[in-house]
C-alpha cells in the first residue's frame, strides 16, 4: 500500500527537521510528503528544501494566511492546499504535524493494520510528551481516539467523510463520520509518537470559546456538550475552561452557526456519544 503525507507547518524551525528525519527513516517509506509552509517567518522553508534536495519524494508548497492562530481552520486550510497538489495514486492519506518524532516502524505498522482488515478506515498511535526527562502519555483524549497530530485514513474512508473540515472539531468529526459510514477507527498503543510541542500551547481566549462552538457544530446538543466540557476542563486541569466552553456553545447556537454534519449524522453522533458515556458509567 502506498501512502502520502501532508504536513501543515507554521514557524516550525525548531522541530521540523526531527519530523522529516523520522519520516525518511521509516521502514516503509512514504511515496510523497508535501510540507505546506503556512506563512512562516523563520527558516522552516529552507530546512524543508534541504531535505527535499536529498529526498525527491518531499516537496514544499508555500501558503499565505493570517498570523492569528485559531485551532482547526488554519491548519486544515493548509492541509487542503497541500492535498490539492497530490494525485489520486495513494491507498492511505496522512495528515501530520511538524513537531513529531515517529518510531521507524510507525507506517509499516499502520499499513499492516489497513492491509489486515479492509473495514479499518482510520488508524494511529499515541502521543507522548516530555515531562521531567521522561516521555509520558499526553493524557488529553480517550484511548480510542486518534490525535489530530497524526491521522492516517484509508482513501475510500477519507473520500466518504468528505475530506477534512476546516473548523475546530475536525479531528473528532472525522472519526464520528467514519463510524457513521461503518468504518473502524483503531489505535495501536505500541506506536509511541513523541509530541515535541504540547497541544494548545498557543491558544487564546477566542480559541477557548471555539471548543464550545466545535461541540455545537458536531451536533452534540447541550447535555452532551456540558459533560464533554466538564471532562475536557478536568483533563486539562483547568476547571474554569468549562465556563468558556459552555459560553462558546451558546454563542454558536445564538449565531445559528452551521453544523459540520447533516441532521441525520448529528442524530447518530448524539446517540453514539450517549452510548459511550453510559458504557463508561456502568
Amino acid at each position: 500500500m502506498d501512502y502520502y503525507i501532508v504536513i501543515p507547518a507554521h514557524n516550525e524551525e525548531a522541530f521540523i527537521s526531527l519530523t522529516l528525519q523520522s519520516l525518511i527513516s521509516q521502514t516503509h517509506l512514504p511515496k510523497k510528503v508535501v510540507v505546506v509552509n503556512d506563512n512562516s517567518t523563520d527558516t522552516t522553508a529552507e530546512i524543508v528544501l534541504a531535505f527535499a534536495k536529498e529526498n525527491p519524494f518531499i516537496t514544499l508548497v508555500n501558503k499565505t494566511s493570517s498570523a492569528i492562530h485559531l485551532p482547526g481552520s488554519k491548519v486544515i486550510q493548509a492541509f487542503h492546499k497541500g492535498f490539492e497538489t497530490l494525485d489520486d495514486n495513494y491507498d492511505v492519506i496522512v495528515k501530520l504535524d511538524a513537531d513529531l518524532i515517529l518510531p521507524t516502524n510507525y507506517f509499516e505498522t499502520i499499513i499492516r493494520h489497513f492491509e489486515k482488515d479492509p473495514s479499518i478506515g482510520m488508524a494511529g498511535g499515541f502521543a507522548y510528551i516530555e515531562k521531567n526527562g521522561e516521555w509520558v502519555l499526553e493524557n488529553l483524549t480517550d484511548k480510542d481516539h486518534i490525535r489530530g497530530a497524526f491521522k492516517a485514513y484509508r482513501k475510500e474512508c477519507f473520500k466518504q467523510i468528505g475530506n477534512l473540515k476546516p473548523a475546530m472539531g475536525w479531528d473528532t468529526v472525522d472519526e464520528l463520520l467514519s463510524k457513521f459510514y461503518s468504518w473502524k477507527v483503531i489505535t495501536d498503543d505500541s506506536l509511541i509518537v513523541k509530541h515535541l510541542k504540547p497541544t494548545g500551547a498557543n491558544y487564546n481566549k477566542t480559541a477557548r470559546y471555539k471548543q464550545g462552538e466545535a461541540f455545537y457544530t458536531l451536533g452534540y446538543g447541550f447535555a452532551i456538550t456540558a459533560i464533554a466540557s466538564a471532562k475536557l476542563a478536568m483533563m486539562k486541569k483547568k476547571p474554569l475552561l468549562f465556563v468558556d466552553y459552555v459560553k462558546g456553545f451558546w454563542k454558536a447556537k445564538a449565531a445559528k452557526t452551521p453544523l459540520l454534519v447533516t441532521l441525520e449524522q448529528a442524530k447518530f453522533i448524539r446517540n453514539y456519544r450517549l452510548k459511550k458515556m453510559k458504557e463508561k458509567l456502568f
